[in-house]
């Protein structure tokens, strides 16, 4: 059987595709893409049918960060022209919440720059949520304000919140390239933490920062491994005045099959296209909508998206539907467990079975935010690419830096945000 019928399989059962079979989804050449894509598809339809659903990021407090990351504009030193305020106040919050869910969002993300929140942050941002919650109680809520403290995480349930989002962003062998204030394993355990809590999980990862094909299925096979019920993909948005303003080496097919991969060894996770969508899939979008089932509405923490109304108008002539607010984004076998828990699924699948853990932009801790057609059987041989022994990035064309805006609408300013 081919690389990607054995791949279809093993998604519609939940079972892990080897290290190999991920590489040669990376591996395969651009003639082959609408055949990656077209067997992904499968496995997303079968677990999410044709459903998309819209989450709302909300920067909270923007820039003026002492981390290092180099992806991020709000990082120690950037010199990236962004907004930067202090902390919004609750009804600030909740009205630029409400914007999002206007324009069908079901999640709202409330994001802060820092490190990590203070207990006072944590009172800060419970008072938010409860805003929120009081405005619509339907509404999902996830928080994302870096590393948890013991204590934190239980606080934020308790003010009502459903989610925590953490990025581990790349490979752990890579990290300190990219990082040097904080950890790898300082990521991991604010994962585990919110899921100790009873919090949903939402880590994910950033693509296009130089790593290798490795380094991708590397932090895709941990995340699996930690079993968040949302994996949220970046794409690198190169932002003037940050140490990766120069890094362009994805293409919109690279991208896609990036999607697929990810979709492949996580097949019954939420699967997010978060930052940088617009900058590198471009035209392509609709494609990804395939591979993935849930996307950030409107802009993102310090760079500008795509128009809220044509994200709607993308979906619907594409032939997805918004997944709405009485609908249940999980599979029942993942959404009858509170904060995701695949466990070991009987039958030998399973998309973690949480080893070593208590129970992690998009949304991340800045997660590059600062930002499909059917299956068929592959007749005739399909795609069977071996993996390289090491793959590097295929360089792109060429920068695209005019599809790169910092954010000037929205929150901490007085204009109407992008929903």
């Amino acid at each position: 059987m081919d690389l990607l019928n054995t791949l279809v399989d093993k998604g519609l059962r939940r079972e892990s595709p080897t290290r190999e079979e991920a590489l040669a989804v990376l591996a395969t050449s651009d003639d082959d893409v609408l055949d990656v894509v077209a067997a992904a598809g499968k496995v997303r339809r079968h677990w999410f049918g044709r459903r998309v659903k819209l989450n709302y990021l909300v920067n909270l407090k923007s820039g003026l960060c002492p981390e290092d990351c180099s992806y991020c504009s709000q990082r120690l030193g950037a010199k990236a022209e962004i907004l930067k305020y202090t902390w919004l106040k609750p009804d600030q919050a909740s009205a630029a919440a409400a914007a999002g869910v206007s324009g069908g969002a079901k999640r709202v993300c409330l994001v802060a720059s820092g490190r990590g929140p203070t207990d006072r942050d944590v009172d800060r941002v419970s008072d938010t949520i409860r805003a929120i919650k009081e405005q619509d109680e339907s509404v999902e809520v996830c928080a994302c304000l870096g590393l948890l403290s013991d204590g934190q995480a239980e606080r934020l349930r308790e003010a009502g919140a459903d989610a925590y989002n953490h990025n581990l962003n790349t490979s752990e062998s890579t990290y300190g390239d990219i990082t040097t204030t904080h950890t790898y394993a300082d990521r991991v355990d604010t994962v585990n933490k919110a899921h100790a809590a009873g919090l949903s999980a939402c880590s994910g990862l950033i693509a296009g920062m130089g790593e290798s094909d490795e380094d991708l299925v590397d932090v895709v096979f941990s995340l699996r491994e930690l079993d968040p019920d949302s994996v949220p993909v970046n794409f690198l948005i190169p932002m003037e005045g940050t140490p990766l303003a120069k890094e362009w080496h994805l293409t919109p097919q690279r991208c896609l099959r990036i999607l697929a991969m990810t979709r492949f060894v996580c097949p019954d996770v939420e699967v997010r296209i978060a930052g940088g969508r617009e900058v590198h899939l471009r035209t392509m979008q609709p494609l990804a909508l395939h591979l993935a089932n849930s996307i950030f509405l409107g802009d993102y923490l310090t760079s500008e998206g795509q128009a809220g109304h044509t994200d709607l108008e993308m979906i619907a002539d594409a032939g997805f539907e918004v997944e709405g607010a009485g609908e249940v984004t999980l599979p029942e076998h993942r959404a009858s467990v509170r904060g995701g828990g695949c466990g070991s699924h009987e039958g030998g699948g399973g998309c973690g079975s949480h080893a070593g853990a208590d129970g992690d932009a998009g949304c991340g801790s800045h997660a590059g935010a600062d930002g499909d057609a059917g299956c068929g059987s592959h007749a005739g041989g399909g795609v069977c690419a071996p993996a390289p022994a090491s793959t590097a990035p295929r360089p792109a064309e060429e920068p695209r830096t005019d599809l790169v805006a910092v954010r000037r609408r929205g929150a901490g300013t007085d204009l109407a945000p992008n929903a």
